[in-house]
């Protein structure tokens, strides 16, 4: 099939397609958009294939389509999902927040959202990352801390102040209770949450790294 392109005159920083239900065999039909360096940001939810609407030659047209969309506050520096019905963006104003999206995906309403996960003692500090795994999701930002939250509380879980002086950049579950983090320079820590000590499981050198591709 021909690549499809749609103007939609903002800058998109992220996009994901929402996940399908397990056992199906079918592609994802519906993907969500963040945007960043506009004027209002929004994270956006967008429909392609059979949601398709017929132009006036009464032929489909495959271009996306805007299901619906909610304002956010700062760029969207990192948009995941949660589940089918839920979205998680992290922000430059260093909120993470949770979308809700109505089955019929017609409708996108703010569930919760930390207002300032991420920050510093005088200033906010951008979240760079998140990662979902149902009901579990943690962020990470420029201020060093990695955050565990659960998505039906709303309380933060965890949170490990000085995981790393430099900026982290990008956060993975390895498994239900581990996440692995890069910083600015390139190096891996590993974060076991059973553990009570704010101290990585295991730091993972370039040496290491590399043996690891």
């Amino acid at each position: 099939m021909d690549p499809i392109a749609k103007y939609i005159s903002q800058k998109i920083s992220k996009t994901r397609w929402r996940p399908v239900s397990p056992g199906l065999l079918q592609q994802p039909e519906v993907f969500a958009t963040g945007s960043w360096d506009n004027e209002n940001n929004s994270v956006s939810v967008w429909s392609v294939g059979e949601r398709g609407v017929c132009n006036t030659d009464g032929e489909l047209d495959e271009e996306p389509q805007l299901l619906c969309d909610s304002q956010h506050a700062g760029d969207v520096l990192d948009l995941q999902f949660l589940d089918q019905d839920r979205l998680v963006s992290a922000s430059s104003s260093g909120a993470v927040t949770i979308f809700k999206l109505q089955p019929d995906c017609q409708a996108l309403s703010l569930a919760h959202v930390w207002e300032r996960a991420h920050g510093y003692s005088c200033d906010n500090a951008p979240c760079t990352a998140v990662v979902c795994r149902s009901p579990e999701l943690v962020s990470v930002g420029e201020d060093g801390r990695v955050i565990l939250y659960k998505a039906d509380q709303t309380e933060v879980v965890r949170v490990i102040e000085n995981a790393d002086s430099s900026t982290i950049h990008a956060v993975t579950f390895l498994r239900t209770t581990e996440v692995l983090t890069v910083n600015s320079i390139g190096q891996l820590k590993i974060w076991d949450f059973r553990q009570q000590s704010d101290s990585p499981a295991q730091i993972l050198s370039l040496y290491d790294s590399l043996l690891l591709v």
